[in-house]
């Protein structure tokens, strides 16, 4: 089918289907399935670094706080890293739809693995099935939601807060019922109950794709047959090189991070070259894909703040932040729910102020620009309180800096989901949403790498130097808004 007929075939007539909470009913169904996966996900590296580095004794596999942090940003990175895989697949090997199912399948695995198999080998077989699973729900999922909206649906931006709604509401509960079975009856009980999460979401998408428009079993650029040999022999290449690497003593998880970030950076330059290069697109959606890049870069630096949720502020929280409730000792992984709360009380607000401003709203280069500045003011709040002591650091003053995150990432992240779709050119739309993953996968990979820096004696150099750069960035973005604007030929 070509491009332009799959698009007539899958053009939504959604402004007419208002059956959950004013958007298209199988939403319903895109919410639920991200629900659960971000219940796993989120529960899971709710926990993650603390069975890295807590000792043996307490459950742990007693690897060093800087080694542990690295491996967990690496792992994120890898997570969104592999959306290029999902991506892929789903625009020329299996549709978005079909690759979404499987890859739920894999990341239920992943946590089953990380659940039964003891030590470093369950571990390593865990992260990385979650790792290339959860890309592949990822890209796909994003897409689907897509699907459900024409262009200028004025609803497109507010259907994508809801989803992020559905997002943040499993990630609210994971870290909280995996945190608790982690303090009570140790780390694999709480892999274990993230399993049991995906495996929920695996049967309420069963019963809810076929409401999915038909525009997500589409194959908007299928591989030729006759290449399919060579995809297979790049796959295994490209898997012994990383096996001999690993063996050779190249890659070790002291510098998994750095290879990690170094791979990124080159899967996005390359992407973005692949796209520009090729003459299956017009003239306007080459200029859209140029002015993606300076979004791409605010991203990434965003996110290399934001994720450190799931390294420093970890650590933060198991060292730092006196936890005590009546005598009581929270579990470390609670914190970890703090955003989500937020997200779920402003999701709504954000949805319904896009709606109510229509076309007046904020560009999307203003709202890239004020949310990288705004997790920048975040870290600076970390300043007064830096020298606490042990244990020292009041409980509502994580909450206020979340708050802050909070609002930052409303301002980008359900943003540069929806922008990704309408920048992306017809041949590479699910690709250009994996774009926009690899800007989450190189902060993710920096927030790690980063986060081997971070001392909790002195604090103030790190969280300041690192808070003022994204001030930077973010009114660098701000002041250049015009002309990305242009560039975006009537996107905003």
């Amino acid at each position: 089918m070509s491009t332009a007929k799959a698009e007539e075939a899958g053009s939504p007539d959604t402004p007419h289907d208002t059956g959950f909470l004013g958007q298209p009913r199988p939403l319903a169904t895109l919410f639920g399935v991200e629900l659960w996966e971000r219940f796993s996900f989120y529960g899971m590296q709710g926990i993650l670094l603390l069975y890295l580095y807590y000792s043996v004794a307490d459950g742990g596999l007693a690897i060093p706080e800087s080694v542990a942090a690295g491996i967990v940003g690496a792992y994120g990175g890898g997570v969104y890293l592999s959306t290029v895989l999902g991506a892929w697949v789903a625009d020329r090997l299996l549709s978005a739809e079909r690759t979404l199912f499987a890859s739920a399948a894999v990341v239920m695995a992943g946590h089953i693995s990380l659940a039964l198999i003891p030590g470093v080998p369950g571990v390593v077989v865990g992260l990385l099935l979650i790792a290339v699973g959860s890309g592949g729900v990822k890209a796909t999922a994003t897409t689907l939601v897509g699907t459900l909206y024409s262009r200028d649906d004025p609803r497109r931006d507010a259907g994508f807060s809801l989803y992020y709604l559905g997002v943040n509401l499993g990630a609210f509960f994971g870290p909280l019922l995996t945190g608790l079975l982690q303090s009570t009856l140790g780390f694999h009980f709480g892999f274990g109950l993230a399993a049991v999460g995906m495996a929920a979401g695996l049967i309420q998408y069963s019963v809810g794709r076929r409401r999915l428009p038909k525009e997500g079993d589409i194959l908007p650029n299928p591989l030729p047959r006759d290449h399919y040999r060579r995809a297979i022999l790049i796959a295994v290449a490209g898997i012994s090189v990383i096996v001999l690497a690993v063996v050779l003593g190249l890659v070790t998880p002291e510098n998994l991070a750095s290879v990690v970030i170094g791979v990124i950076i080159l899967a996005a330059v390359a992407y973005f070259v692949v796209i520009l290069r090729t003459h299956e697109i017009s003239e306007d959606e080459r200029s859209r894909v140029f002015a993606f890049i300076p979004l791409f870069l605010a991203s990434a630096a965003f996110w290399a703040l934001y994720q450190q949720q799931f390294t420093v502020l970890t650590i933060y929280a198991d060292q730092r932040l006196n936890r005590d409730i009546f005598g009581w000792q929270f579990p470390v992984a609670w914190v970890q729910s703090i955003n989500p709360v937020f997200i779920i009380v402003l999701s709504g607000v954000f949805a319904a102020l896009w709606t109510k401003l229509g076309t007046r709203q904020p560009s999307t280069p203003v709202k890239f620009g004020l949310g990288t500045a705004g997790v920048g003011v975040g870290f600076l709040l970390f300043i007064p309180f830096a020298g606490t002591g042990a244990n020292g650091t009041p409980v509502l003053v994580i909450v206020l800096i979340l708050f802050v995150f909070t609002i930052a990432e409303l301002l980008l992240s359900p943003v540069g989901l929806s922008i990704s779709t309408k920048l992306a050119p017809a041949r590479f739309r699910t690709q250009m949403v994996a774009l926009f993953f690899l800007s989450i996968a190189l902060g993710t990979a920096l927030s790690g790498s980063l986060a081997s820096l971070y001392d909790p004696e002195n604090e103030a150099p790190y969280f300041g130097m690192l808070g003022a750069i994204a001030i930077v960035i973010g009114a660098a973005l701000l002041a250049g808004s015009r002309p990305v604007l242009r560039l975006m030929r009537g996107v905003r």
